[in-house]
């Protein structure tokens, strides 16, 4: 089966060889099946998702960058520039990255929403950047600044002194990552040049012959694969597939362990182990560099990867990592919840990774996985406000614990601050996951109010959702063609509203739900078998056509898998996508004590004053009653306890 599934993959990846240093911008012949429609063709109106859009561009770009100017980010730029005198200003070697980061999500608002003062803010950092950019295109602001100071004992005092550790390779596979998207939205060359002068370099420093050693911390491949994308310059893919290669690769370099993903080659990997940012990065970087190089034996390992995740390594929220020591990945089934990591930036890089999965195989699987992580992993990690993070995220909680990296209740910054600038840099990007289209087919994966202009061959489709979800499963699709044409629409039928809320049996309902979900065009029903999750309405569309959705969204008893030991004998609360929590403020001052009962009566109710609005559940079990409101809403008044998993009386 796996030689038969090479030699399918291998025809459909034909591997691009693209002239080097040719600059393009067009799409390479090989590449993902399925092409994401562009969060700049997407313009999301509904009151759920809009706001936070709106949020994230007027508070949490902006305190991220103060925050940054604040503990010297910024400044040592400048200094290495020579623009300030000075010492590096802030903790670790890997600070440059959260700049990159925030300014690559500053880039993607300002391609949606026009902003002089965020572009010349823009434009000024920029030239600090290019500044401190030695003449060989080395990039490394702490390293200019004074080489003989490091900022920790393992950053080294040489170049590539510790590329185990010292993030040099990490921090620049951010900046790519922040060029390529200033250029896309600006169509300025000023940053993609500092990017394209660096890469240049490290092509000349790593490669066979040269130096062997792969990044400590993977995200480079990501950002060398957006430059080649850009530049269709192929020494930057081959790079990429370079550092991927040298993984577990004992010639070149003395490996560096499981905790970084360094223990065998990436083809013969069938766990996720260690570090799970790190972890999640790497399969995303498989994935791309798989779709455009043609290359199989990735494609199956990540698929085994992704089997070991979703059977026996994911929490109910969607969250990846389930130990404080090293953030990092525990044993099968090892998935506690008052000590849970569930790092918000690998919630970020579980939603990149799954959703590469889907755009190389059209299976609604990874989208469920990927709106999981979404709506409860992800969304809990910033605050409604927009301006305090939570760094790991627990399903229970005394009320004391001060888990959150020193805190008992989020933070606005930490001496690591990777989660608020990954933050910063998701949510604007996130119309980009809702469509995607193959030939003739338009996929509709994520049900989120928005106006889409979408492009198949030979004609243009708008699309409008109308929706209040995830509050309720109705969703109206309005479809306008350019002009009448025949092709197919599949929407997603999310795996919750068919009785199977993850996809394997690591969870599943306490009692299958009798409700199932309708689809009509016009009003005429359609009844269709799901194929890899999606319902396929093939026919000829034309303007004024109109898909009515309607999901069952009943609230359900979820369990766990029984080798699953820290949820034995309890259940959580889901409704739709959403997992709920008991949190002190809604139940009299704790919620350790609470437990639920096999056939509570839920009660749902929307409240449009309680935490900008939601769909609180209030439960009566046995004599006793509990109030339950979104997980990733907790913490937002007062600090108290909380949990998720109730046991079961």
């Amino acid at each position: 089966m796996n030689k038969l599934l090479t030699v399918i993959l291998t025809i459909l990846f034909t591997s691009y060889s693209g002239a080097e240093g040719q600059e393009h911008s067009l799409q390479s012949a090989a590449d993902y099946p399925i092409q994401p429609v562009s969060f700049t063709s997407v313009k999301v109106t509904d009151s759920f998702w809009s706001g936070r859009i709106k949020t994230n561009r007027t508070v949490t770009i902006p305190a991220s960058f103060k925050k940054c100017e604040e503990t010297g980010r910024i400044d040592n730029f400048a200094i290495a520039a020579g623009m300030k005198e000075g010492k590096f200003q802030s903790k670790y070697p890997y600070d440059d990255s959260d700049v990159y980061k925030i300014m690559e999500g500053a880039s993607y608002s300002l391609a949606t929403e026009k902003d002089d003062q965020l572009d010349s803010y823009l434009d000024d950092l920029i030239a600090k950047i290019a500044g401190a950019q030695e003449k060989d295109g080395y990039l490394m602001s702490w390293r200019t600044i004074d080489p003989n100071s490091p900022p920790t004992d393992w950053s080294g005092t040489t170049r590539w002194a510790n590329t185990k550790s010292g993030h040099e390779l990490y921090n620049v596979g951010h900046m790519y990552e922040a060029a390529a998207a200033h250029y896309q939205a600006t169509g300025k060359r000023t940053f993609l040049d500092i990017a394209i002068k660096n890469a240049d370099f490290i092509a000349d420093n790593f490669g066979p012959g040269r130096l062997m050693w792969p990044p400590g911390h993977e995200e480079i491949e990501i950002g060398l694969v957006k430059l080649y994308r850009i530049t269709g310059n192929r020494k930057y893919l081959d790079l990429a597939k370079f550092f991927l290669d040298q993984r577990g690769n004992a010639e070149g370099h003395e490996l560096y362990g499981i905790y970084h993903q360094d223990n065998k080659p990436v083809t013969a990997q069938d766990e996720a182990v260690g570090h799970a940012v790190r972890a999640a990065y790497l399969y995303a970087g498989m994935a791309d560099v798989a779709a455009l190089t043609g290359n199989p034996e990735y494609l199956l390992a990540i698929d085994r990867i992704w089997d070991n995740v979703v059977n026996k390594k994911l929490y109910i929220i969607g969250g990846i990592g389930a130990t404080r020591e090293g953030e990092a990945f525990g044993d099968n089934y090892q998935l506690p919840n008052d000590s849970s990591y569930n790092e918000t930036c690998a919630a970020i890089a579980n939603i990149f990774w799954n959703h590469r999965m889907f755009l190389l195989k059209g299976d609604a699987s990874y989208i469920d996985v990927m709106e999981r992580s979404l709506y409860n992993n992800m969304l809990a990690g910033v605050s409604l406000r927009g301006d305090t993070f939570f760094y790991p995220n627990v399903l229970e909680f005394d009320g004391k614990n001060t888990f959150n990296q020193g805190a008992a209740c989020r933070s606005e910054w930490f001496n690591c601050s990777c989660c608020p600038s990954n933050v910063s840099r998701f949510i604007p990007s996130l119309p980009g996951y809702i469509y995607g289209t193959k030939d003739n087919t338009v996929f509709i994966n994520l049900y989120i109010g928005n106006e889409a202009e979408i492009k198949l061959p030979g004609n243009q489709v708008q699309l409008k959702q109308v929706t209040d979800y995830p509050w309720n499963g109705s969703i109206k699709i309005e479809v306008a063609p350019a002009r009448e044409m025949e092709f197919s629409i599949k929407l997603r039928i999310p795996g919750w509203a068919h009785n199977k809320p993850v996809p394997g049996d690591l969870y599943s309902y306490v009692k299958k739900s009798p409700a199932s979900y309708a689809v009509s065009v016009n009003g005429d029903k359609v009844v269709a078998e799901l194929e890899h999750g999606y319902l396929a309405i093939n026919r000829e569309w034309k303007s004024g056509d109109t898909i009515q959705l309607d999901l069952p969204m009943p609230v359900c008893l979820v369990k766990a898998h029984e080798k699953v030991e820290a949820d034995s004998g309890k259940a959580a609360v889901q409704r739709g996508p959403l997992v709920y929590c008991a949190e002190a403020v809604d139940n009299n001052g704790e919620t350790l004590s609470l437990s639920i009962s096999e056939n509570p009566a839920f009660m749902e109710r929307f409240e449009k004053d309680i935490l900008q609005g939601i769909v609180l559940l209030d439960i009566k079990s046995g004599n006793s009653a509990m109030t339950l409101i979104p997980y990733y809403a907790w913490a937002n008044r007062k600090v108290g306890e909380m949990k998720v998993w109730f046991p079961v009386q």
